[in-house]
């Protein structure tokens, strides 16, 4: 398993996803990585800005990527929509547009030059299955998990490639690693509607509520993605959802970070479980 990492955060884990950096940071050290924040680092675009200004988003992608350059570090992050933003830089830059990009990031000295890979938790972890497994401490046997992966953690396929995006089973495999049991879960593959939570609320709650009711209806102890941004819609919208749609089911989402951490013996608490809007105690 690579050991040190250039970490990406991204906007959210900043702010309120806070509780998704608190667990990485805090099972890094139980798996023998070290992070070490990209200094500097600014907003991917979150999937939306490269509508108004690609032009932009592509040179603060490039210049974000450059950073991680400087450190000699392959690039980590654990925000699937990031994940996607910088790997689609990445390979516009590397496919012919690097040298015009570079005219931008030369008015602040700096230069892209394509050494720094860019993975995700889910992967390096699916990467290093078996190492995963010799680091758990107390395995999830009792627990059964709805895994949901998010759009931007398998599509687009042409930008992420991975892993298939419709058959993928990395996230299966380290959730399996951990010791817990994986339920059928019909909507493990669909959209959570956050980003179209504003201009299409009512849809979006929809999706919410028929994601959270269908890993009930599998018997899930709880749900888990491996990206904050689809934690967010499903914990912090779930009981705006769920109200909506007349549902008496509450149902606690992790981050992929929080259930690695229950496996490896971190206490729930250093895991930022008390920050989970659906209240996700008993988990640890």
């Amino acid at each position: 398993m690579q050991k040190e990492f250039a970490f990406f955060p991204g906007c959210v884990l900043s702010q309120a996803a806070i509780e998704s950096k608190m667990s990485i940071e805090a099972i890094a050290p139980a798996l023998g990585i070290t992070l070490k924040e990209i200094n500097g680092w600014s907003c991917c675009g979150a999937s939306q800005a490269q509508k108004v200004d690609p032009l932009a988003t592509l040179v603060a992608n490039a210049r974000n990527l450059a950073l991680a350059e400087k450190m000699n570090l392959p690039v980590l992050t654990t925000c699937s929509t990031c994940l996607l933003m910088l790997r689609r830089a990445k390979a516009e830059l590397d496919g012919g547009q690097k040298e015009r990009i570079n005219t931008f990031l030369a008015q602040g000295n700096m230069q892209y030059k394509g050494t720094s890979e860019v993975t995700s938790l889910l992967w390096l972890l699916a990467q290093n299955v078996e190492e995963l497994k010799s680091k758990v401490k107390k395995p999830l046997s009792n627990l059964k998990v709805a895994v949901f992966y998010g759009c931007h953690s398998i599509r687009p396929a042409k930008d992420l490639g991975f892993e298939s995006s419709t058959t993928p089973t990395s996230f299966e495999t380290v959730v399996k690693a951990l010791g817990a049991q994986v339920v059928p879960f019909e909507k493990r593959l669909n959209c959570c509607g956050f980003h179209a939570v504003y201009p299409a609320e009512k849809s979006a709650m929809k999706m919410t509520s028929g994601i959270v009711n269908s890993a009930a209806k599998s018997e899930a102890h709880c749900v888990v993605t491996p990206c904050p941004l689809c934690q967010m819609q499903l914990d912090i919208y779930q009981e705006d959802a769920q109200d909506i749609a007349k549902s008496n089911v509450r149902l606690p989402v992790l981050h992929l970070s929080q259930l690695v951490g229950l496996a490896l013996g971190i206490p729930a608490k250093k895991l930022g479980l008390d920050h989970n809007v659906i209240d996700a105690s008993k988990l640890g």
